[in-house]
């Protein structure tokens, strides 16, 4: 399929689908087989810090019942392996971003240099280190962008939340910030702006055909946060049930059960495969929206096909 194509509300959700019906098994064979240990990874780590350090604060809290004096004991108690612990999460966290995030990008991007799935593992792993200083700078520059985006977006989403037909509209708004981000860093990654520029031009895009590309991407968000919820649902009662005691007494994860710990990361690790993969699908929509409305601003494949045909006279 062609990424260079006027789009519109329909297109936007036929292409996206369309995409993932012929390049799916291509897309998500290298996805998996660039991140699929750093998820996993990340979803243990994940399972185990909400084990060990929320039954642990849970228990100090039932037992002084002072949520103050519940912090103060939890912090004295386990200061130094909590730092350490966030430490990890945070570093692994950011490797997460640059490696799983930033995929979806470099894919698309490599799809439009060789015109189709016409590449492999080597373009991609040669893309990474080509673009290994600019995707650092993005998550810094993104950190402090994200500061005061966070401060109007939270403020908006307050206002929402407070009514319920604006609780239906909070994953439209969540689709529009995380869209501004993705379509930031494939405009990065054509070496042709810098974050800044690329930002801008970014909401310049979105807004060329503002509820088209915001209705779309918000409904993919609306129907990854059931899926997700569904998910959730099973994970919290399994949970739930191994942490009935926790108010007598925490068990740790070395006193439960070999059956019940296996059992549980497995249940994480799935959650946390599912949670992600729904996030790259997103992200699949939004370049298919970004590359729809770049076409619309700059005729992109129009012009391509008239120096095709110049060429070839």
């Amino acid at each position: 399929m062609k990424l260079y194509q006027n789009r519109d509300f329909n297109s936007f959700f036929q292409d996206t689908f369309t995409f993932l019906k012929e390049h799916g098994k291509h897309f998500f064979t290298f996805f998996f087989t660039v991140s699929g240990a750093l998820i996993i990874l990340l979803a243990i780590v994940s399972y185990y810090v909400t084990k060990t350090y929320t039954e642990s604060f849970m228990y100090s809290f039932s037992t002084s019942g002072n949520p103050s004096a519940s912090i103060d004991q939890f912090a004295n108690e386990n200061f130094g392996v909590f730092v350490l612990t966030i430490i990890g999460v945070v570093i692994l966290s950011i490797l997460f971003w640059i490696i799983v995030y930033a995929f979806t990008p470099i894919y698309f991007k490599l799809f439009e240099k060789h015109n189709g799935p016409n590449f492999g593992m080597k373009e991609i792993k040669d893309s990474y280190k080509a673009n290994a200083g600019k995707l650092i700078m993005f998550v810094i520059l993104g950190f402090i962008l994200a500061i005061p985006l966070a401060i109007i977006f939270g403020i908006v989403g307050f206002i929402l939340a407070i009514t319920i037909v604006g609780i239906l509209a909070l994953p439209f708004l969540i689709g529009i910030f995380s869209s501004l981000y993705h379509m930031t860093l494939l405009e990065q990654l054509d070496n042709k702006r810098n974050f800044w520029d690329s930002f801008g031009y970014a909401w310049q895009l979105i807004r060329s055909k503002f509820w088209h590309a915001v209705g779309c991407i918000g409904i993919f968000y609306l129907m990854a946060y059931v899926v997700q919820m569904g998910v959730g649902l099973i994970q919290g009662i399994v949970q739930g049930v191994q942490s009935i005691t926790v108010i007598q007494e925490p068990v740790t994860i070395d006193e439960m059960p070999v059956g019940s710990l296996i059992l549980a990361i497995v249940i994480s690790v799935i959650a946390f495969i599912i949670s992600t993969t729904l996030q790259t699908i997103i992200q699949v929509n939004q370049s298919i929206v970004y590359f729809g409305l770049k076409e619309t601003s700059e005729n992109v494949n129009t012009k391509s096909v008239i120096d095709e045909i110049g060429s070839g006279e």
